[in-house]
């Protein structure tokens, strides 16, 4: 045999031997494409029993230093957030002018409107005082409120024990501190009755010192009068819409304020009853998250789609601790989506006969309201979610949908 048959031979070996590594290669991607298909199916929400099937773990890996780092970004955005900013305005009057009365008819008129102006000038001062008073007693009550909870989730955030009797004491001092917050709202509500009635008042004045110059048996003297008080009132009016406009704003602020702080000490109060720390209320999600595996926990958080469910919790043992991973799926979608609903479904097995489908049916109904009672806790209004219920040959589990 020549050299020449035999590189001949030896280059049909090689392809042979590249062609036969190929096909094997091939294969083993169709085998993985397979049962990565397989893996993927979900149950169906019909009436029939749907297959038991598993959904792909998507699964986010956050090595320690980086969880460490992203838990201690997540506590500085939530210790550094304050209360509301109040008007800073100080509304202080201009005291109208002396004069002398001329002796005329619409002279001793001109001398009453001023004296009128004057009272109600002594009015509008008392009531910035009162509006600075309440202003700076609510600030100074908003505070202590955000220093109490700002320590409660920096103990969380670390790490705690469930139902921490000194996180359940904070709490309540914390709670009793925003009720006073809501007490200032009311003396602003109090004060703003009277700042309304002194517009009232003043554009009463305005409309009496501009009719006075169609009176009759007037001199030069008493219009020049006239003239100088209605800018005078005039003053006064827009002082007083101004005043009452930044108080009406402060009221706004702060009654929102508290609306939404009563929200975030219920999803702190959940997080002090399970010891850890999830985030601010879904009411009014401040930040995000990154969507953790919950396997050892038996709740598993998936992507956001329609056609597959957020969240599933698997309840095949006596505690399952779905929280966080709950709380992370829907305040995910909340931050791109804050409109959006859910749907809450409990999948009840059918293994075991009629007898014991019925028990598993009305457990986990059962399981469903705990989990909405965990979502309301959270801040998710109950009218953005609802109850449904089915079956399958799988276990016991509740599954969370986008509507």
């Amino acid at each position: 045999m020549t050299d020449n048959d035999n590189k001949i031979k030896g280059w049909w070996y090689l392809m042979v031997k590249k062609r036969i590594f190929i096909t094997l290669l091939g294969l083993a991607l169709l085998t993985n494409g397979c049962s990565f298909s397989a893996a993927s199916l979900w149950p169906s929400l019909s009436s029939s029993s749907p297959k038991a099937s598993r959904a792909v773990n998507q699964r986010v890996v956050i090595k320690p230093s980086e969880e460490n780092k992203q838990n201690q970004t997540s506590l500085n955005s939530i210790g550094n957030v304050n209360p509301p900013k109040l008007g800073a305005t100080d509304f202080k009057v201009k005291a109208p002018q002396s004069a002398r009365s001329t002796g005329t008819f619409v002279g001793k008129k001109v001398v009453n409107l001023r004296g009128d102006l004057e009272r109600l000038q002594q009015s509008v001062d008392s009531q910035n005082n009162d509006l600075q008073s309440v202003r700076s007693k609510s600030n100074m009550n908003s505070k202590v409120y955000h220093d109490r909870v700002a320590a409660m989730r920096s103990k969380l955030q670390l790490g705690t024990t469930p139902g921490n009797p000194i996180l359940v004491e904070r709490w309540n001092a914390a709670q009793e501190q925003l009720e006073k917050v809501n007490a200032d709202i009311g003396e602003m509500n109090s004060l703003s009755s009277r700042v309304a009635a002194a517009a009232a008042m003043s554009t009463y004045l305005l409309d009496a010192t501009r009719a006075s110059f169609g009176l009759s048996g007037a001199i030069d003297e008493d219009h020049s009068q006239l003239e100088i008080l209605e800018d005078e009132v005039s003053q006064t009016v827009v002082l007083i819409e101004r005043l009452l406009t930044e108080l009406s704003d402060d009221i706004r602020r702060q009654s929102n304020y508290v609306g939404n702080e009563r929200n975030q000490l219920n999803t702190l109060a959940l997080a002090i009853k399970n010891g850890e720390f999830f985030g601010p209320s879904l009411a009014s999600t401040a930040y995000s998250m990154n969507t953790v595996n919950m396997s050892n926990n038996r709740a598993v958080t998936n992507s956001v789609n329609r056609g597959r469910p957020l969240v599933v919790i698997r309840f095949n043992q006596e505690n399952v601790n779905y929280e966080q991973a709950l709380y992370t799926a829907v305040n995910k979608v909340l931050q791109s989506r804050p409109d959006a609903t859910f749907n809450l479904v409990a999948v009840s097995s059918v293994k075991g006969g009629t007898a014991k489908a019925a028990l598993n049916s009305n457990e986990t109904r059962r399981n469903a309201q705990k989990v909405l009672r965990s979502l309301v806790d959270m801040g998710l209004p109950p009218s953005r979610v609802s109850l449904s219920a089915t079956s399958s040959s799988s276990g016991n589990e509740v599954h969370l949908y986008l509507r």
